[in-house]
């Protein structure tokens, strides 16, 4: 029986967290899919490690679970590559630790690649008829900035590059050296798996339940001009 690895890459998350580990826990996956749920803590200033903990303490848990812990913290990108040198699954998604995206909507992303299409598969939040809060315009327009530049270099026709839904062959992401270690994972990985011959890319429409700053929201504008030096940085690589 084949499995998903599910990285949860968390940092300050002690509000949300157990709600993203209720909903994995109890979560369906078709094919019969185990799976492995990897959390990495990148070195959390708040209560996150406790209640992680308890949560992993506590009785009838059903899943596998992995948990590590960064001694300083080193980014969301860094706490990513921790949790694919750990992943030991078929498949691999990535799964922020706050509400934004919606684990019941793996079935969805896992359904090209499990049906021998594709190779990844990218969530986007721009397709589709999903629900999605409304936020920030300035947020939809960087994202759509960095997608256009992403897809001007990779000659992929994305329409979220920058979303946190990717999902992967774990023999594909695990072949790939990562070095970014905080937001620029997702260009970076981007610019590094157009560059693999005959890969299948698909895309799928996702909901998006967005956070704001007073919630938790930690990515800003500097990490907007990060991802657009590692947009130009991973492409020009040969």
């Amino acid at each position: 029986m084949k499995t998903l690895s599910i990285i949860i890459p968390v940092f300050n998350e002690e509000k949300y967290i157990v709600n993203i580990l209720d909903i994995l826990e109890k979560l369906k996956l078709e094919s019969n899919l185990n799976k492995e749920i990897i959390i990495i803590n990148d070195c959390s200033t708040d209560k996150t490690n406790e209640v992680i903990k308890e949560y992993l303490n506590g009785a009838d848990l059903v899943n596998k679970y992995v948990y590590k812990t960064h001694e300083i913290n080193q980014g969301k990108g860094s706490a990513i590559h921790t949790g694919i040198k750990i992943a030991s699954g078929d498949y691999i998604i990535i799964q922020d630790a706050d509400l934004e995206y919606d684990p019941n909507e793996y079935n969805l992303i896992l359904n090209p690649i499990l049906n021998g299409k594709a190779d990844v598969v990218y969530g986007s939040r721009f397709i589709g008829g999903k629900p999605h809060r409304i936020l920030f315009f300035w947020h939809t327009i960087g994202n759509k900035i960095l997608t256009f530049i992403s897809n001007f270099m990779t000659n992929l026709n994305l329409t979220d590059m920058e979303t946190c839904y990717k999902a992967f062959d774990s023999r594909i992401l695990k072949n790939i050296m990562l070095v970014e270690k905080r937001f620029g994972f997702e260009p970076e990985v981007t610019a590094k798996i157009s560059k693999i011959k005959n890969i299948r890319i698909y895309e799928v429409g996702i909901s998006y339940y967005g956070r704001n700053y007073q919630e938790g929201k930690k990515i800003n504008w500097k990490d907007g001009f990060r991802a657009i030096y590692c947009i130009l940085k991973y492409n020009l690589i040969k």
